[in-house]
């Protein structure tokens, strides 16, 4: 195969640009004009029908149906396995290179489909258009990353050659995978586990969220197009309740890639440890399960820089991704200008419908989970200063203004349980030390950023702050594939590091060769 050219990230689309506006407005009729489509599960080879539906709504207008889709039973999630099974010698055999053309292909077409999935993360995922174009573009971001890094790991490794033999090392595919993606990345975290899977060499049975199974429909396409084989995926749409723990715990499922709650992700790791009669492996798990993301704003910082990275963090996507700031950690002396500043520019943001691009924050996803941030905000009444938000927004759908709480006690809810919304809990710290400490009190280890200009406060928070990915003077979201690999420690899950040059390993198994010659 040719030399690929160096990886580079997906550029954004300006938006402020009329032309690529009245394509966005373009992509959102035309989105638009399907909705309630009914989309058929495709089970080997097989279009199939269920009495049982699933239907996603538009979480800027609920009484709008996305998509119509099927809700699979048990016996369609053993099967969905066993079908992946049968085909796994047949896919894990094609030769690594066509799975990588396979998989740049696959880039291409996203990169020509960009605003349509655009279009479809605003309605079905609440995504503003910003958002929905960073989804998409880190989808692409994956798929060409990976593409390379399979051509690194696809012949022979370096080994140590002993005198008298031939030595040799080589990854192979592991067998069949379960795919398990959520609603709030609900194409790139998708397009990330599913083509890692797949160049690796393995089948893959895909479980989306049942919030957003019309944009893994539409991705579901974009694998057949690009050439990928019906028989090495299936996207398989149902109720997790239902369908989860068959395909978990199925025998000849190899391995689990999961991200999403962290209950879920404990579960399914439990459920996976456990051999049922007929397994002959451990099964791998994969698992991102979450976070309480701080930012320390030190005492000595740039105060403007520090109040916009953590406005971003905690309010862009409505809080809703795991990397989110939901705590901010304040030095007592800035602490009070800090929070003036923030509540001002919080007070500030519109919220309002997805589609409309003068909103800053559109809907959260359901209205299960307005409901349960609406209770953590009662919450917060209780534990800390309502300093902003806490209203309504005049609309139909699921929206929830940003909240900020001043004077959070470490030991509060607030500042220890994940929300998954735009509520922010804002502590005092005596120094940076105390800042660290508080920082680190957390089941959790994702995501958390310094503001500072302290030299020695960010040698000290390099080495002893404790998350997966940290970062100095910039906002602690927005994670870019090949440059920052994502993952965290303790109940963040296996620091499994997605979009780093490890990643690939997770779905691959070593072999080692020793011949005497």
């Amino acid at each position: 195969m040719e030399t690929l050219p160096e990886f580079r990230n997906e550029a954004y689309t300006d938006f402020s640009l009329p032309a690529n506006r009245r394509a966005m407005e373009a992509a959102l009729a035309q989105a638009r004009a399907q909705f309630g489509r009914e989309y058929p599960l495709r089970l080997d080879g097989k279009l199939i029908e269920t009495e049982e539906k699933l239907r996603s709504v538009n979480p800027s207008n609920p009484a709008e149906v996305v998509g119509i889709h099927q809700k699979a039973t048990p016996e369609m999630a053993r099967r969905a396995v066993e079908a992946a099974y049968a085909h796994f010698p047949a896919w894990s055999a094609t030769p690594a290179e066509e799975r990588v053309r396979l998989l740049l292909r696959a880039a291409q077409i996203l990169r020509r489909r960009k605003m349509e999935f655009d279009a479809w993360l605003v309605y079905e995922a609440g995504k503003t258009w910003p958002e929905a174009e960073a989804d998409v573009s880190e989808a692409i971001d994956f798929c060409e990353y990976y593409a390379r890094q399979m051509l690194r790991l696809s012949g022979p490794q370096p080994v140590v050659q002993l005198s008298g033999e031939r030595d040799e090392m080589y990854y192979l595919p592991l067998g069949v995978g379960v795919i398990i993606p959520p609603w709030n990345f609900p194409l790139a975290i998708l397009a990330g586990m599913a083509t890692a899977a797949l160049v690796a060499g393995n089948t893959a049975v895909i479980k989306p969220s049942s919030e957003t199974p019309t944009i893994a429909a539409q991705f579901g396409d974009v694998l057949r197009e690009a050439g990928f084989p019906e028989t090495a995926f299936c996207v398989f749409t149902g109720s997790g309740a239902s369908v989860g723990d068959v395909l978990v715990e199925h025998p000849k499922t190899r391995f689990v890639a999961f991200t999403g709650s962290r209950e879920v992700g404990l579960r399914i790791n439990e459920r996976a440890a456990r051999p049922p009669p007929g397994q002959i492996w451990i099964k791998r798990v994969i698992a991102e399960m979450g976070g309480k993301d701080a930012i320390i704003v030190d005492g000595d910082c740039d105060l403007e820089s520090a109040v916009s990275g953590v406005l971003v963090s905690a309010f862009g996507y409505q809080g809703q991704k795991c990397s989110a700031c939901s705590r901010a950690i304040v030095d007592a002396r800035v602490y009070d200008a800090f929070l003036e500043k923030l509540a001002a520019k919080a007070a500030a943001l519109r919220v309002g419908p997805a589609d409309k691009p003068d909103n800053y924050m559109g809907p959260v996803i359901s209205e299960g989970a307005r409901r349960t941030i609406c209770e953590y905000i009662e919450t917060g009444k209780r534990e800390g200063r309502l300093v902003c938000g806490g209203g309504t927004v005049p609309e139909n759908g699921y929206f929830v203004p940003p909240a900020i709480f001043a004077d959070v006690d470490a030991k509060a809810r607030l500042f220890q349980e994940e929300i998954f919304g735009p509520v922010l809990a804002v502590t005092r710290a005596r120094d940076f030390d105390h800042a660290l400490e508080l920082a680190n009190d957390s089941q959790y280890g994702l995501t958390g950023a310094i503001y500072s200009n302290d030299a020695e406060h960010i040698r000290k928070g390099r080495e002893r702050f404790f998350v997966g990915n940290l970062y100095v003077n910039r906002k602690c979201t927005g994670a870019m594939v090949g440059a920052h690999p994502f993952g965290g420690f303790n109940l963040s899950g296996t620091d499994s590091k997605a979009g780093g040059p490890d990643y690939l390993l997770l779905f691959l198994q070593a072999k080692a060769i020793a011949e005497k010659v």
